[in-house]
């Protein structure tokens, strides 16, 4: 269903009252079996609503609220289908998790690549499935250890990787060819990504049996998280050059994580990040139809990346309708014709902005109840964040603790036993429906607008985050939304035993292991694979993944790479928006 403009048109249930038999009875209980009780116990004195404002909460659903739409003979497969199926309301495999589990992927990664190797190997011990790498601040930006920017930021945040040796180090012992490998890395992504090809080659894995994914979503940045390097245009060109090389190299790769994940954290609302995702993604594949690409050969190599918080069923059918809205995206205005171009396949994170630094242990049910909900909503991997990452990088301990977690969802609570199993509740059904409207609604407001790009550049979606946020701060400020331990049920101990701490000799390490790089490295070498990158950059036609990888493979820096691109591209200045 496309409208005018190319953009999708869901249906939408009609916000009639019930009719018949079910009016009466919604009636009768209304007036006799609910009104007494009101008389003497009135609802609570808060406003009951999603994230979403604009989405209100009545005290009961029925099946009319579905069944106007609903009566027709198709609605069951226009809506919901079967799981593995178009519109994959109720998920992307047939049986879900009676066949795989979802990849139980913590996000970590601090300090030097030795550091974070050892992490990695405790987490694989414990039953982790996948790896998720956090980079430093001065990586994410493409600066080196030993930038003067980079002072002071080096290993704080994620690990520092400034080179293939520390690369090489970060992945020792790590079976490429079994251990998926996610990368949370935007602007550098394709250098990092040649970094782990050359890696896999040395290993003896061939590139097409790598598995993992790379963020790879500049648009957010802009967004909402602010490590960028370039300007919107070379870094799509960035984005659509890794899409074509993966295509024919690296077939298994998730060359894209479209992310709401830092939308949601900036305070949008679950419409919102829905929305403002897709949008994003819409974007994308235009700009790689637009190079040339074949949208069946890259759209299955799409994968997004969303946020798990508290309204635990406003989540559930956030995912779902997510799935369904991108499925009817990808084959009614893209035309797509493969089915696995239609899949919306994605990881969750819990919501890091949820964590409270007070009373910390309380974040261990805040991420049960959102790794619950990206469960029940189908997500294919999760990282369940540590009670004390409001604080610090989280500590060995706090990290079992939350990959314990997903495990115990996984093995005894049974909900992994039964595809879908919230599918057909009257509230879920109608919750998604109205998110998928909503979404629907904003997503053509941006396409008036010219697009994601055009949306971002005139500021549109931040201002749009930044008015949300506030409302939501207000609304803990005033009481009017409980965060237990900080504005209800104070108490209690402010800080755990121990939190991690980075040790500044990472730094003067890493700067000495750079040093002895660039003097033992064949400079003339380094110099002529940079000059190429320079030459290429400034030609739209040179592919630039192949330079990367011979540069990186020549002792070529992270930091070095970037420089050659900053001075073609140069570098981004934000708008007046901010």
């Amino acid at each position: 269903m496309a409208d005018s403009s190319g953009g999708p048109h869901p249906d939408t249930p009609p916000t009639t009252a019930p009719s018949g038999k079910l009016s009466a009875l919604l009636q009768n209980w209304q007036d006799n079996t609910l009104a007494p009780v009101l008389k003497r116990f009135p609802e609570r004195k808060e406003r009951f609503t999603t994230s979403s404002p604009s989405i209100a909460v009545k005290p009961l659903y029925t099946p009319a609220d579905i069944s106007a739409y609903g009566e027709r003979d198709d609605h069951y497969q226009r809506q919901l289908g079967f799981p593995g199926e178009f519109p994959f309301t109720r998920g992307v495999q047939p049986n879900m998790y009676r066949g795989r589990l979802w990849t139980m992927r913590q996000y970590a990664g601090f300090g030097s690549a030795d550091a974070s190797n050892r992490r990695y190997h405790y987490l694989l011990q414990q039953g982790q499935t996948g790896l998720s790498v956090a980079f430093d601040l001065p990586t994410q930006i493409g600066y080196d250890a030993d930038h003067e920017l980079a002072l002071g930021e080096v290993g704080k945040v994620g690990v520092s990787i400034s080179s293939l040796q520390d690369m090489r180090t970060l992945l020792h012992g790590i079976p490429l060819e079994k251990v998926s490998i996610s990368m949370t890395i935007n602007a550098p992504a394709a250098i990092l990504l040649a970094m782990v090809i050359a890696v896999a080659k040395e290993q003896g894995v061939p590139s097409e049996k790598l598995r993992g994914t790379v963020q790879n979503d500049i648009l957010k940045e802009y967004i909402a998280r602010g490590t960028y390097i370039f300007p919107p245009q070379p870094s799509m060109r960035l984005m659509t050059d890794l899409f074509r090389y993966c295509a024919r190299e690296v077939p298994r790769w998730n060359t894209i994580s479209v992310s709401g994940y830092h939308i949601r954290e900036a305070g949008s609302t679950a419409v919102q990040e829905v929305a403002f995702t897709l949008a994003n993604a819409i974007e994308y594949v235009e700009q790689a139809v637009s190079a040339g690409l074949d949208i069946d050969r890259f759209a299955s190599q799409i994968s997004f990346f969303f946020n798990a918080h508290n309204n635990f069923l406003e989540e559930v059918a956030k995912f779902r309708a997510a799935r369904r809205l991108w499925a009817r995206l990808m084959r009614e205005r893209f035309r797509a014709a493969d089915q696995k171009s239609w899949r919306l396949r994605f990881h969750t994170q819990t919501g890091g902005s949820t964590l409270t630094t007070q009373q910390p242990d309380n974040n261990i049910v805040r991420v049960t109840v959102q790794a619950l909900a990206a469960v029940l909503g189908g997500t294919q991997s999760l990282h369940t964040n540590s009670k004390d990452e409001a604080l610090a990088l989280p500590t060995e301990k706090a990290v079992e603790i939350a990959l314990r977690t997903q495990q115990v969802l996984a093995g005894e609570s049974g909900v992994a036993d039964v595809v879908d199993p919230l599918g057909g509740s009257y509230y879920v059904e109608r919750l998604t429906d109205e998110i998928e409207s909503q979404a629907c609604e904003y997503i053509k407001r941006i396409d008036q607008m010219g697009g994601a790009l055009q949306a971002v550049t005139d500021g549109f979606i931040q201002r749009e985050i930044q008015e949300s946020a506030y409302a939501a701060l207000r609304d803990i400020e005033s009481g009017a939304q409980t965060v237990v331990g900080v504005n209800r049920y104070q108490g209690g101990a402010a800080l755990p035993e121990e939190t991690l701490h980075v040790d500044e000799l990472v730094q003067n390490q890493q700067i000495a292991a750079l040093a002895s790089l660039r003097s033992d490295r064949d400079q003339p070498k380094a110099s002529a694979i940079l000059h190429k990158i320079e030459q290429a950059a400034r030609s739209a036609a040179d592919p630039l993944m192949p330079l990367f990888i011979e540069a990186v493979e020549s002792g070529v820096t992270v930091g070095e790479i970037c420089d050659a691109l900053r001075a073609v591209f140069g570098e981004y200045q934000p708008g007046s928006w901010v």
